[in-house]
């Protein structure tokens, strides 16, 4: 990981959700227990087995939360973006981490130690809650994923994917474009589709005139049309 100069832990730790409404000096505690990571592009932030000593948030960049199978097979579990946290269940249970982490893109993280947020737990309930219901929030994401593998077909969810990645602001029968977050292999994992499948779908999408794939960024004529197609 790359060195690089100090930056104002408080200021960030300031805009993050998690921490909103928290007093100057509760986040001056905090930051006091907080180190920057600087991750450049392929880094491993932790593996599996590591102790977990409190939770990670994302300030810039892109993370990637993954196992490895037996046979060697990746599968990512989650694509992490700027503002989200992770880790912080298993810093509840005082479990390892049961996954690795690496960076996709140079990436700038908060590590807030188990010790601080623990302390401050006990005096501000609200944050108590705000973290609670981020888990939550997660757990109800994990739960569709288990749904969608388990009942929707390979296409439908690229189709969902690419919907849920549409801004709010678009309207049924926009012409947008979606901008992948990450390369292709990466999401197929995530959608828990071979590469070679995934490729094989955006091929079909394409001939059924539904999308435009250039590069990394996919076209859709008509998000009314494509949504008839989501099953």
């Amino acid at each position: 990981m790359q060195a690089t100069h100090p930056i104002n832990i408080e200021a960030l730790l300031t805009h993050v959700p998690l921490f909103n409404g928290l007093a100057p000096e509760e986040i001056a505690r905090i930051a006091r227990s907080t180190r920057e990571i600087h991750a450049t592009k392929g880094d491993i932030l932790f593996h599996k087995g590591d102790p977990c000593n409190g939770f990670h948030l994302l300030v810039y960049g892109q993370i990637k939360l993954a196992f490895t199978s037996a046979q060697g097979t990746e599968k990512v579990v989650e694509i992490l973006s700027q503002g989200q946290s992770f880790g912080e269940a298993l810093m509840f249970m005082d479990k390892p981490y049961i996954v690795f982490s690496q960076a996709l893109t140079d990436s700038l993280l908060l590590h807030v130690s188990k010790a601080a947020v623990f302390e401050e737990l006990q005096r501000d309930h609200n944050l108590c809650r705000k973290m609670l219901a981020g888990m939550a929030m997660r757990l109800h994401q994990l739960m569709n994923d288990v749904e969608s593998y388990s009942l929707h077909s390979g296409k439908e969810r690229i189709i969902g994917y690419l919907l849920r990645e549409l801004s709010e602001k678009e309207q049924p029968g926009d012409k947008v474009a979606v901008t992948l977050p990450t390369n292709k292999g990466v999401i197929a994992s995530r959608l828990n589709l071979t590469q070679e499948h995934f490729s094989r779908i955006l091929h079909e999408l394409i001939e059924l005139g539904l999308i435009v794939v250039e590069g990394r960024k996919i076209h859709i004529p008509s998000v009314a049309n494509l949504r008839k197609h989501e099953g």
